[in-house]
């Protein structure tokens, strides 16, 4: 592809947006043409983040001054409960990668009893897909509005899918320990991610209702042909990115933690972005930061019968918007590492 393509970032001054941005910029077949962000309206994009500066960027405007006519692809960052308003308005060329969680949840009740609020566009939810790059790659190649998954999911399905559909471990039994970095949050001003509150401490948060347990579970009973229900913990960490889960599974009857490692390097034996820790190296945020890597790493429990099985990424990139852009690759029939080369930063 010579042309580049047109695109829109909507929501551009919060952290995923931003990262977006980021990546974007350095994109060869990407041109960005506008850049939302309405709290910010008429800054340049500079004056909200300073490191893109010198990158020739459009100033921040408001949703409704684009000329969607003049675009091809829109990402969308916005917090959930409002990507739903404003896609429905979107003209039906624009190509749409969503960020947020409003098309994640394939059920409009589901959606409704775990985000508190109606979902406003089921009729959009119809024809929006998952978008796991590495499990969904031709459902997203075809599709005109992806559903990026949440951070955690993507580290979770990552890690469990393969293990899941093989039958290697009892899918009714699944405890998973997730940690993040405060980014995680978002950018707005909240008590519990003022450094006075996090640093120096690591606390768990939303313990048995995170709103990210049911599209794990969504994917995971898919895999499996039944209905799961998964024991899910997030922690928030004192680092501003990166995520690592630890998750615990009773090996099904006979299989061992070497079946399981060998079925995940077989699965991911040819994905650009996935690879398995090296022999008698533990998973680290530190492996991944900065890339749009996965890290997995299997290792036998000292409880019989069971597994101790490591996920890392970096929740901004591969966790959001180094995803969203593997997504759009495929969408625009692009290499998907395209735009996505960057080495991980260690240390």
């Amino acid at each position: 592809m010579t042309k580049k393509v047109k695109i829109a970032v909507i929501g551009a001054s919060g952290y995923t947006g931003s990262d977006l941005v980021r990546l974007g910029a350095r994109h060869p077949h990407i041109e960005i043409v506008y850049l939302t962000a309405n709290s910010h309206a008429g800054k340049p994009m500079s004056g909200v983040f300073p490191h893109l500066a010198g990158l020739g960027l459009p100033d921040l405007i408001k949703n409704e001054e684009a000329d969607w006519s003049k675009i091809d692809a829109v990402f969308c960052g916005l917090p959930h409960a409002t990507s739903q308003a404003v896609i429905k308005e979107l003209p039906g060329h624009l190509k749409v990668i969503d960020m947020s969680a409003d098309f994640r949840l394939r059920d409009a009740q589901t959606y409704a009893r775990t985000y508190g609020n109606e979902h406003i566009a089921p009729e959009l939810q119809a024809e929006a897909v998952y978008g796991l790059s590495e499990h969904y790659r031709h459902a997203i190649r075809n599709s005109r509005l992806v559903a990026c998954p949440g951070c955690y999911p993507t580290a979770v399905l990552m890690l469990l899918l393969p293990l899941v559909k093989s039958g290697l471990i009892d899918a009714t039994d699944l405890i998973i320990d997730a940690k993040s970095g405060v980014t995680g949050a978002g950018r707005a001003l909240k008590q519990n991610i003022l450094f006075s509150e996090t640093g120096e401490g690591l606390a768990p948060y939303a313990v048995g209702t995170h709103r990210h347990a049911p599209e794990i579970e969504q994917e995971l009973s898919l895999a499996a042909g039944q209905e799961l229900v998964v024991n899910f913990t997030p922690h928030l960490i004192p680092m501003s990115r990166g995520e690592l889960i630890t998750a615990y599974a009773r090996l099904s009857g006979g299989k061992t933690a070497g079946d399981c490692k060998n079925a995940l390097a077989e699965r991911y034996a040819d994905e650009p972005f996935v690879a398995m820790a090296p022999a008698g190296v533990i998973p680290s945020t530190q492996f991944v930061r900065g890339s749009n890597n996965v890290m997995l790493g299997v290792f036998e429990d000292r409880v019989p019968g069971r597994v101790v099985l490591i996920s890392t990424l970096d929740n901004l990139i591969k966790g959001s918007a180094g995803q969203a852009i593997q997504n759009f690759n495929m969408m625009f029939g692009l290499d998907e590492t395209c735009g996505l080369e960057q080495v991980a930063l260690f240390p």
